[in-house]
């Protein structure tokens, strides 16, 4: 059987051209990155102005095993499938971070035969973006630090600094870090941190953005601390937008690649669902959306985290609304949440499959209150009996849920064509009435209290003293009507990573917040999520290697 990568080396790829020319765009269209890679020129927003969107599609996940459920593969498939049968579709992913890449998920291309390529490409560097991103917010704290040792002027408390340096990396040893250091000529002495790239609100910002301008100004909304007398200070304050935004100027263009079948895909941007707000750019969805008839966007991890962020932060920022949910679900995550091991999972167990499906049914609970409707797509792996399907299958019906199997990491577009045709039914029923959650004027409190009532399923809602304090703080600041980003654990719908399946009886622990005004939301940390994952004891990249010739192994 070959690898994701063996699979990947061995596709014909198209020219880059030939693929934007399906799509209707030109060569002056193109900012080219090599034959297979290109940028979209700022000049495509004119060309597709006066074209009507067309449908978007959510792909979305029940809550995931520790290596994933197979949902970018998914969407690959599924854009691929809906080409295959002659329907004009686009994909619209996230760029991988480097972090799951040396980590434990592997890459974010896809798998199988539903991937995007270049793979090697897209999971290492690609087209540079997370390079600027990393190198824009750290600007930020290097202008930051700077203004305090050329005197503080504007008189930056050191202890009250919110803006944190980045590094796209699994690094637990950077979390907590003591910098300025060795005397005078070095800085201010302060505690400092880092969190990972994809976390950070520059990512956010290049995510929500609508074009370079809009970036600017995000950026110098930023807020990085607050002075002595406790008055806030925002990048605006350090006169670092201008440059932020000039290292940001290729990053905002999307990036236009192709799945194995020489489906275009968009890739851009990259937050994580559980730390962040986990869709790709408003920009790539849009165009995908003006481009294409069918648009097919995700997600990042369950739908308790990515997809309720779609809805309540992207949808609400972009005035844009799915007109169809796809909700993986996998057996073995479905065993997974009945209790099994993941060392476990490929061994047939009906009785912790009939334990998890609760999951299942959580999500699909959670969906309805958006007012969308889902196709659940059983995604097929090896190890599956064809009585675990069955079940899920009878499990949807009995629910009045469409089901579709998708076989798409073993044949491609044409193992997503049950799946097509279920979505298309959807699209043609034309039935989503879409809302969102809560309302701009519920109080910040109140909105996190309504997300861990009505999604994750909490009695109730604790606030540590600093927490409150922060948001009363954040409310009087005058950014009270943000949408909330909650970060918690993916695994489970609690903020506890143990309580697997449906559970209740729960309080979520808020412990720390924080505005991101320039990506317009409040972070809500929950739990013991990590804005700076480690690595795990045998990471991914001990596997990973490269030859004389260049030809990398091991990237999955």
């Amino acid at each position: 059987m070959l690898s994701d990568i063996e699979i990947a080396q061995g596709c014909q790829m198209r020219p880059i051209t030939e693929v934007a020319a399906a799509a209707g765009l030109d060569a002056e269209d193109l900012e080219l990155y090599g034959k297979y890679k290109a940028k979209l020129s700022a000049d495509v927003w004119k060309k597709t102005a006066d074209k009507p969107d067309g449908k978007l599609v959510l792909v979305t996940a029940i809550n995931p095993t520790p290596a994933g459920e197979g949902k970018t593969t998914t969407t690959v498939g599924l854009g691929e499938a809906l080409a295959k049968m002659g329907k004009k579709a686009m994909i619209a992913l996230r760029e991988p971070s480097l972090g799951p890449v040396f980590g434990i998920k592997g890459g974010a291309a896809g798998g199988g035969y539903a991937q995007v390529v270049p793979m090697e490409d897209i999971n290492l560097h690609f087209t540079g973006d997370m390079h600027a991103i990393t190198a824009a917010n750290n600007l930020l704290c290097a202008m930051l630090d700077n203004h305090m040792q050329q005197g503080n002027v504007l008189g930056i408390d050191p202890r009250r600094i919110v803006f944190t340096r980045v590094m796209d990396m699994n690094d637990r040893a950077l979390r907590n870090i003591t910098i300025g250091l060795g005397g005078k000529v070095n800085g201010v002495p302060r505690e400092d941190h880092f969190m990972i790239t994809v976390a950070s609100e520059v990512m956010a910002i290049l995510c929500l953005a609508k074009d370079l301008d809009d970036l600017k100004k995000r950026f110098g909304d930023i807020l990085v601390a607050y002075t002595f007398a406790g008055k806030p200070v925002y990048a605006r304050d350090l006169h670092a937008e201008g440059a932020m935004t000039a290292l940001m100027r290729d990053a905002i263009k999307p990036n236009l690649v192709q799945t194995l079948e020489g489906t275009p895909a968009l890739m851009h941007g990259g937050p994580f669902a559980n730390i962040a707000h986990g869709c790709n750019s408003v920009q790539a969805t849009r165009l995908a959306m003006k481009l294409a008839d069918i648009a097919i966007t995700e997600a990042g991890f369950g739908a308790d985290l990515g997809a309720e962020k779609f809805m309540d932060i992207k949808c609400r920022k972009a005035g844009i609304s799915p007109d169809c949910i796809v909700l993986v679900a996998t057996v073995r995550a479905l065993k997974y949440n009945g209790g099994v091991p993941k060392t476990e999972l490929n061994t047939p167990d009906m009785s912790a499959l009939e334990r998890g499906i609760c999951n299942l049914d959580a999500h699909l609970d959670n969906m309805k209150k958006f007012g969308v409707p889902v196709v659940v797509a059983i995604n097929a792996f090896p190890t599956d009996t064809a009585e675990e399907m069955e079940f899920i299958r009878k499990h949807c019906a009995e629910r009045g849920v469409r089901v579709a199997l998708s076989e798409v990491f073993a044949k491609g577009g044409e193992g997503g064509e049950e799946l097509a045709r279920e979505v298309l039914t959807v699209l043609d029923e034309g039935k989503a009435d879409f809302h969102m959650l809560y309302e701009d004027e519920l109080p910040l409190e109140e909105k996190i209290r309504r997300i861990a009532k009505e999604i994750y399923g909490a009695d109730g809602v604790t606030f540590a003293p600093a927490a409150h304090k922060e948001l009363a703080n954040i409310t009087d600041m005058g950014y009270g009507s943000l949408p909330v980003c909650i970060a918690k654990t993916q695994y489970s719908l609690s903020d506890d990573a143990s309580l697997l399946g449906r559970p209740s009886q729960f309080v979520v622990s808020v412990r720390s917040a924080r505005l991101a005004a320039g990506a317009g939301f409040v972070v809500v940390e929950t739990g013991a999520v990590m804005t700076m994952p480690g690595l795990p004891k045998v990471p991914a990249a001990e596997k990973i290697d490269v030859d004389n010739a260049g030809v990398i192994t091991g990237l999955f």
